[in-house]
């Protein structure tokens, strides 16, 4: 008697652990769409820099694969035509169209986290017409209203975006979040405070055991990361550099870390195809 009641507890404790194990994880894909001819140097990204290196300025979007059938994209990058502004660039080619190198379709794509309103990770919004899409209420009301007052800033932003995004919400297709670490999706976790828009947000993601931080462009290089220095672009340089310290905190590692337009991000990680790398 006492063995099949030991027995049973064990088969009881091997279910609910099997219960408690969450399919709300991601495989974790960084997928660079294009690059700027030349290099930048480091002074013209990161305020306060002395040093004479360069960086290599590329452009990303992120590719979220979740064991819970979630297919997700951490911004669209851009369309390349002729409402987007003119960049000097070295290669370029259609974020839908990269995607599918991993037999994704747009179709496929459930639901889209915009990270903020520039036009390089908002613009190819309309070639993923079915997918939810995620974005901070405070960073909408001022790109659709306030940015195009008196005394607004819409740097990086264009009319064609802000229609597209107004369309999205008439379709019903808009989610918007209201403020910091909110677990909008299960297994992923948003943050606002660095400012680089009105209210930009990054993402931390639970991936197979770990947590990645895709930062987008609230650290656009390791250099911002490393040396704890804010960019140009932002309404509040100190909350940028908190946010980046408050991000080390947020992972075990922190080269789990990823900033939104550094090239070194192609050399840190498994290379599955042209221009992808898996994070995790």
């Amino acid at each position: 008697m006492r063995n099949l009641i030991f027995v049973a507890a064990l088969f009881f404790a091997a279910s609910a652990s099997a219960q408690t194990q969450s399919k709300d994880v991601y495989y974790v894909y960084a997928i660079e769409y294009a690059n700027s001819k030349g290099w930048a140097p480091v002074s013209r990204v990161a305020i306060g820099a002395t040093s004479n290196d360069s960086v290599d300025f590329a452009y990303y979007f992120w590719y979220l694969k979740g064991d819970n059938g979630k297919k997700i994209l951490v911004d669209t990058g851009f369309r390349k035509n002729s409402t987007t502004p003119k960049l000097s660039l070295k290669y370029y080619q259609r974020p839908d169209s990269v995607l599918e190198r991993l037999g994704v379709t747009p179709d496929e794509i459930t639901d889209i986290v915009i990270t903020h309103p520039h036009f390089d990770h908002i613009d190819g919004l309309t070639l993923f017409p079915k997918a939810t899409v995620w974005m901070q209420k405070k960073d909408y009301d001022y790109f659709v209203g306030e940015a195009w007052q008196r005394g607004g800033d819409h740097y990086g932003f264009t009319h064609e975006d802000v229609l597209n995004i107004v369309r999205v919400n008439l379709e019903g297709r808009l989610r918007l979040v209201d403020g910091d670490s909110i677990e909008i999706i299960p297994g992923i976790r948003v943050f606002i405070g660095s400012r680089h828009t009105w209210e930009s947000q990054h993402l931390l993601v639970d991936a197979h055991g770990e947590k990645v931080m895709l930062a987008s462009d609230d650290d656009w290089f390791y250099y911002n990361l490393h040396n704890l220095l804010p960019i140009p672009l932002t309404f509040d340089k100190a909350a940028y550099v908190r946010q980046l310290k408050r991000m080390k905190t947020l992972v075990s590692d922190t080269t789990l870390i990823i900033p939104g337009h550094d090239g070194l991000v192609l050399h840190k990680f498994p290379m599955v195809a042209k221009d992808f790398v898996k994070i995790r």
